[in-house]
């Protein structure tokens, strides 16, 4: 009798999210942050614990691509003063995940300049308000950028819109579950030449949790 030998499968590790509470002046946004990008997590959570970022401003929103907070500066700021050159000391190695995570509406991604590895702020987020893209966009995109989009990522392009020539450039790791018509009314706040909005959106505080 021939025997064979049984492979079992390997047991998939369970990943446990944590979701934060952002409550601002216009309004709460529940976001689930995805624990497997560990660094970029890790080090959001914790700023969150130690109130890192309470009482910062949403200090850039441009409609129909993002909503940007976390400038240390932004927490004492004079009206109009220009803002997003504030940071914590230290960056962040990038941490693409495409094509699991990627930019569409709602994304929690880190911000960063123009350093040649990428590397993200240690404290400063946008996420990502966007806009809805054809396909012959996306066809142009793919080409320019070399980024080859999944039929998941096409198909929330098409429909709920998002910023997809920043995948493969910023690191994200986190979705909005709650609270998309907040980012919306924030990217949509009337502003100055400089991206700031003219009455400031205030960070009121950031909770964690387990759940959303």
């Amino acid at each position: 009798m021939l025997c064979t030998l049984a492979v079992w499968p390997a047991m998939a590790k369970k990943i446990n999210n944590s979701f934060v509470t952002i409550e601002t002046s216009m309004g709460s946004i529940t976001v689930e942050v995805y624990a497997d990008v560990t660094k970029h997590a890790e080090n959001f959570l914790k700023l969150a614990k130690e109130g890192f970022y309470d009482s910062l401003l949403f200090h850039r929103v441009i409609p129909g691509f993002m909503i940007q907070g976390g400038d240390p500066d932004s927490k004492r700021a004079l009206d109009g003063q220009m803002l997003g050159n504030g940071d914590i000391g230290y960056k962040i190695p990038a941490e693409f995940m495409l094509p699991k995570y990627y930019h569409k509406k709602g994304a929690l991604a880190a911000a960063r300049d123009n350093n040649p590895q990428m590397a993200s702020s240690g404290c400063q987020f946008y996420l990502v308000v966007g806009r809805v893209f054809s396909d012959s966009e996306l066809d142009m995109m793919e080409s320019r950028t070399g980024t080859k989009y999944t039929p998941e990522a096409r198909q929330a392009y098409r429909s709920v819109g998002g910023t997809p020539h920043l995948d493969g450039s910023y690191t994200v790791f986190g979705q909005v579950v709650k609270g998309l018509e907040v980012v919306d009314a924030i990217g949509n706040a009337p502003r100055n030449a400089s991206d700031r909005p003219v009455e400031n959106i205030r960070i009121l505080r950031v909770t964690v949790k387990k759940k959303p």
